[in-house]
């Protein structure tokens, strides 16, 4: 059974170079999300996450809401696995479809078929999941023959359209997005909404981040609350 499931998880940065009183003061004043704190080695720290724990099931559409720097992008990299707790522990079941940098891991020097193969790796698909998407993913991209060409001549939003197409390529049980994604120009953006939208629809549960409570209203059915690293709140909607 899909599920996602995290016991008290603390996530701390530490911060080096401290050596004066006015970068102190800076770091102090730029700190808006996470707390200040010590860890055991006496190093100054930004608590990006305190003692959060929750519970998600299938069918559950999360949209996590509060102010920038609350520790939204922060737990979203904490369940897809880019960031280890310091303390607590998460644990995570069923395929993962992380939205949060869909161009990670991408080569610049590698050809535009190299880079399905480069990016797949990294979302944890094998080889032999991948190759039977390669031509799907070529007609959704819409770049032709420029697949056969070396990722750095490729417009940005050319590389945003590849990076897309591979990482909707396979659909996933757990959906985990950092606001929704858009990509490409209107008539792409359209095609890239809809199957985004299947996608969704097809995951077992979504995990949305957004500054925008509409939105995660209009897509959710609860909404999970955090400020300076804490959850104040997990409700249905």
């Amino acid at each position: 059974m899909t599920a996602i499931s995290a016991r008290d998880v603390v996530v701390d940065f530490p911060i080096y170079g401290l050596r004066s009183r006015s970068l102190k003061n800076m770091v102090i004043r730029a700190a808006t999300g996470g707390m200040l704190a010590r860890d055991a080695a006496e190093r100054v720290v930004v608590r990006a996450l305190d003692g959060v724990s929750f519970e998600f099931r299938e069918g559950d559409r999360i949209g996590i809401v509060g102010h920038n720097g609350s520790g939204k992008t922060t737990l979203l990299r904490v369940i897809a696995g880019a960031y280890e707790p310091v303390s607590g522990a998460i644990e995570t079941k069923g395929r993962i479809a992380s939205m949060l940098s869909v161009t990670l891991g991408m080569d610049p020097e590698a050809t535009g078929y190299e880079n399905i193969f480069v990016r797949a790796a990294i979302m944890g698909l094998k080889p032999r999941e991948v190759a039977p998407r390669v031509s799907e993913i070529r007609e959704f991209s819409e770049l032709g023959d420029y697949l056969d060409m070396p990722v750095r001549m490729y417009s940005s939003g050319m590389s945003m359209r590849l990076a897309f197409a591979i990482s909707t390529c396979i659909a996933a049980d757990i959906i985990l997005m950092d606001e929704w994604l858009s990509v490409g120009d209107p008539a792409f953006r359209e095609k890239a909404q809809q199957r985004l939208r299947r996608l969704v629809d097809q995951a077992r549960i979504l995990v949305l981040a957004s500054n925008d409570e509409r939105l995660v209203r209009d897509n959710c059915n609860r909404i999970m609350r955090l400020s300076h690293g804490k959850m104040t709140a997990l409700e249905n909607i």
